[in-house]
């Protein structure tokens, strides 16, 4: 014996089944709002920014340790030309002079040579942290713009939410007025069809757009108004009222 329910308590499955897709609805909203794709097009721009300054700031600060281990050598050379020409100060050997006088030429061109390597180093040091200041400032926009879109999709999401409660809230007090035999069908049938109820429309079910068959109309129409009866089609509970055409 198929269950039986009041055409009244029947009807108020097309209520409920309006407020569950309300919340399909708003949960298909929430899951697909805009700012969610603009966040994540920012995310990607962000960590391609950060990869970048990873990559900047490495030839940075390689180019910082050359340029301290040239001052380094330059201290040193300087360190030599002291002690060298004070050596040479308080020398009267031919021989040590002479030794001296070479090295200082040596250490001389050593000099040299260091100093235009620091100049050379101090340039690409400037020049690459122009590169990472520049990069630096692209990040710190598009940090900015991702505060921006974060805070947009997030009062968005809230007032989701609060639609989605106040509709939680109308599902609970409708669910609580239909029988729990019946309520409990319908449940059913929306957890493994996706459509729990169904309203038959001049013998159309709303469920399926589809125009039940003669037979199918005619079972319909041979049912008590208290059966409980299912769509053929999406096989949602078949609601019949006035707009039936049975």
């Amino acid at each position: 014996m198929p269950l039986q329910a009041s055409p009244a308590d029947q009807a108020l499955l097309l209520d409920l089944q309006q407020l569950d897709t309300t919340l399909r609805q708003l949960a298909h909203r929430a899951a697909n709002l805009p700012e969610i794709a603009v966040l994540a097009t920012v995310d990607g721009d962000a960590s391609r920014l950060r990869s970048r300054m990873a990559s900047e700031q490495g030839a940075l600060e390689d180019a910082q340790a050359e340029l301290r281990r040239i001052e380094s050598d330059v201290q040193v050379v300087d360190a030599r030309v002291a002690r060298d020409q004070q050596r040479l100060a308080g020398t009267s050997s031919v021989k040590d002079v002479q030794a001296l006088e070479s090295e200082l030429a040596a250490l001389a061109k050593r000099g040299s040579d260091l100093e235009d390597m620091q100049l050379e180093v101090m340039e690409r040091v400037e020049g690459l942290a122009a590169v990472a200041e520049v990069t630096q400032g692209e990040l710190d926009l598009i940090e900015h713009r991702r505060a921006d879109a974060r805070a947009t999709r997030d009062g968005k999401l809230g007032e989701l939410e609060v639609e989605r409660r106040q509709v939680e809230a109308d599902r609970g007090t409708l669910a609580a007025k239909v029988p729990a035999d019946l309520l409990a069908l319908y449940e059913r049938q929306r957890e493994r069809y996706g459509t729990g109820a169904s309203l038959l429309r001049a013998g159309v079910s709303s469920a399926s757009g589809v125009t039940l068959t003669g037979s199918d109309l005619a079972a319909v129409r041979s049912a008590s108004a208290y059966d409980v009866v299912l769509c053929p089609d999406s096989n949602a509970i078949l609601v019949r009222t006035n707009e039936s055409g049975i």
